[in-house]
């Protein structure tokens, strides 16, 4: 026997073995022990490069071995091994880490990083064996052989060896309740999960585990499409396609390196969860790293590797510090350069995955000031604009069968050629016809009608439809002082009113205009005090291609209405009081008043004339609503459609009876 002595405890690294709370999780034993195993055969080609060992370093490689019938567990490497000495310096010592030293010695004699950062992960071994062994060769000639053994206890054995080669083997005599790492495919498992890509090849019964190749540390040029394509399927098989993706590849002011896509977003996605697995270098730590993602962020999904990330002490969460806020503010920015790349270079492809990174890009610009200086001008919204070949491309979403979001947003089916613009080059080319006003629609189904309207006289409208827009609203309202933001059912613009015919006189003896006969009917027929009726005469070429009646939400109460609604977590109802805007330019109305100055009262009962009107007022008010609640863009527009024409023609037979 060499050596018999107690274990060196140092009282600010707590022995761990005593408390085994070290580690969340026991399976990470198998992580530590095999991250050591590569950092020694790192080591090994530090000190080749540095002409301290003119050896043959052989093919490097890892193996595990099982042995169920002494229930025992090596994991061998044929890295650098150690000394008497160094098993004492390195092992005995708690917490005194042989990385952080090595590291400071042979800095910059390799392109591997060293894995190891605090000397505490040999250790975990002890949460799961009753005992643990170390066979080890050193590299250094004239060294030999040592074997260290504990129980778990501060009192360790060191003897001489019978090892022949160079390396460390490290057994594990496992605890009776620990018995599932004896299970071939439970290792399998646990190597893909925390060692997949640790850049040796990891064997067990002469099959290698694991892929070893991390595509997030190669050169962004030597990765094709397909590249990038495999490795999302392969982070998260049974998905669709990314949209688009950031190679992120920097060593200052800390090392940082990673893939990041941008997943199509589904309803099912709780964009509040982080979907990012951290490595550090190539050692899988977290499937959660929401303190360095910037939350608008959150639901990319991919990797990233960085030994700058401030870990705890058994590598299992993060630490906040002025590094983490660093490398979010970092992430953030190569984010928005990409956009503005794709925006630049690859437009179609862009405006196609807009649907998606839209709502990431909005959710970026309302909570970070930079990233929205970034990317404001690169913002795009739907628009009824119709774009020349020249312009901007127009492009077709169009879902696929069984798509989830057919039935969550049926309006997508419909807007299927409109172009895209920015905010930007709305304003430049309204500014004649309306400057500094921009009218838009939140849902193309129930203000289908409104934003026919609008298209038919020449007013450009932009869709903010996604469920961010409410908010973002606000927010451009923000930054354009200048500008109002209308909705398009919030009122009419005078250029769709025809102020001639708006005022015309029907009645003679009472010197009343139709407005006025139309007002009163519909006051008397629908007896609703909160109900602010107004009577106007839409321009149109067509009169029957207009509504005879809509209801008109006016923009601050509507907006006060959402924000109650918002602050006490309900959904917004529809507000009580409204504006009925009666389209006094329809046949229909127009019928409607000749069919009620027909009527006849006959003692206490209604004649059936008046009846009529009456029935009919409400049916063009219910319509009215409809158009505000239901049914998708095409079905909705043929329905009212319909039910105005055949109530023409019942108009026009009750008048001539």
């Amino acid at each position: 026997m060499l050596e018999q002595g107690t274990i060196s405890i140092h009282t600010e690294n707590i022995f761990p073995i005593i408390k085994k709370s070290l580690y969340s999780d026991h399976e990470i034993f198998l992580r530590e022990l095999v991250s050591n195993a590569v950092d020694a055969i790192q080591k090994l080609k530090m000190v080749s490069r540095a002409g301290e060992y003119t050896g043959d370093i052989g093919e490097p490689e890892i193996q595990i071995v099982i042995d169920k019938d002494k229930k025992k567990l090596a994991i061998s490497d044929n890295g650098i091994g150690m000394t008497a000495e160094e098993v004492k310096k390195y092992i005995n010592q708690v917490a005194f880490s042989s990385a952080e030293e090595f590291i400071q010695k042979y800095q910059g004699k390799s392109d591997q990083p060293i894995i190891g950062h605090f000397g505490l992960g040999f250790y975990s071994s002890f949460m799961v064996a009753q005992k643990v062994e170390i066979d080890t060769l050193s590299y250094k000639e004239g060294a030999t052989a040592v074997h260290w053994s504990c129980d778990g206890s501060p009192e360790f054995r060191l003897e001489d060896s019978p090892r022949t080669q160079r390396g460390t083997t490290i057994t594990l005599t496992l605890q009776e309740e620990e018995q599932e790492y004896l299970e071939p495919a439970r290792i399998k498992q646990l190597v893909k999960t925390y060692c997949d890509f640790m850049p040796v090849p990891i064997k067990l019964d002469g099959e290698v585990l694991n892929r070893q190749k991390a595509p997030w540390r190669e050169s962004p040029n030597s990765l094709t499409k397909e590249d990038y394509l495999e490795f999302y399927r392969y982070l998260y098989p049974f998905q669709e396609e990314p949209l688009i993706w950031v190679h992120l590849n920097t060593d200052y002011p800390f090392i940082l390196n990673g893939i990041l896509y941008f997943p199509k977003l589904k309803p099912d996605v709780d964009v509040t969860q982080g979907q990012i697995k951290l490595f550090c270098n190539q050692v899988f730590v977290s499937d959660h790293c929401e303190e360095i993602i910037p939350k608008f962020l959150l639901p990319m999904r991919g990797v990233i590797d960085s030994t700058d990330i401030p870990l705890n002490v058994s590598r299992s969460a993060l630490q906040m510090d002025r590094t983490v806020r660093r490398i979010a503010d970092y992430i953030s920015r190569k984010v928005g350069d990409r956009l503005k790349e794709l925006y630049r270079d690859y437009k179609e492809e862009y405006i196609k995955a807009w649907q998606d990174i839209g709502t990431f890009v909005k959710f970026g610009a309302l909570n970070d000031e930079k990233f929205k200086k970034q990317i404001e001008d690169i913002i795009i919204y739907r628009t009824t604009h119709e774009t020349k070949a020249s312009d901007t491309p127009n492009v077709e979403v169009q879902p696929q069968e069984g798509d989830v979001w057919q039935d969550v947003t049926p309006q997508e089916s419909a807007a299927t050629t409109l172009p895209y613009t920015t905010l930007k080059e709305y304003l430049e080319r309204n500014k004649q016809r309306h400057e500094n006003r921009v009218y838009y629609c939140t849902d193309q189904v129930t203000q289908a009608t409104y934003v026919e309207l609008h298209k038919n006289q020449g007013l450009e409208v932009l869709f903010m439809d996604s469920f961010i827009d409410t908010h973002f609203i606000t927010f451009l309202e923000r930054e354009y002082p200048d500008v109002k933001f209308s909705r398009v059912d919030s009122d009419l613009d005078e250029t769709l009113l025809d102020q001639d015919k708006a005022g015309e006189i029907v009645d003679p003896k009472t010197n009343k205009t139709r407005s006025e006969l139309v007002k009163e009917l519909f006051q008397k027929a629908l007896n609703k005090p909160k109900l602010n009726i107004r009577t106007e005469a839409l321009k149109s070429d067509d009169p029957q291609g207009t509504p005879p009646a809509m209801v008109l939400l006016p923009e601050f109460m509507r907006r006060i209405q959402e924000m109650n609604a918002f602050m006490q977590q309900q959904a917004a109802q529809f507000p009580e009081e409204h504006i009925l805007l009666v389209n006094t330019a329809h046949p229909l109305i127009q019928n409607l008043v000749s069919l009620n100055q027909g009527s006849i009262v006959q003692g206490d009962t209604v004649s059936p004339s008046a009846e009529l009107a009456n029935m009919i007022c409400h049916h063009v008010y219910d319509l009215a609503l409809m158009a505000q609640k239901g049914f998708d863009a095409e079905g909705m527009k043929a329905f009212v459609e319909r039910s105005n024409q055949v109530l023409t023609k019942l108009t026009e037979r009750a008048a001539k009876s």
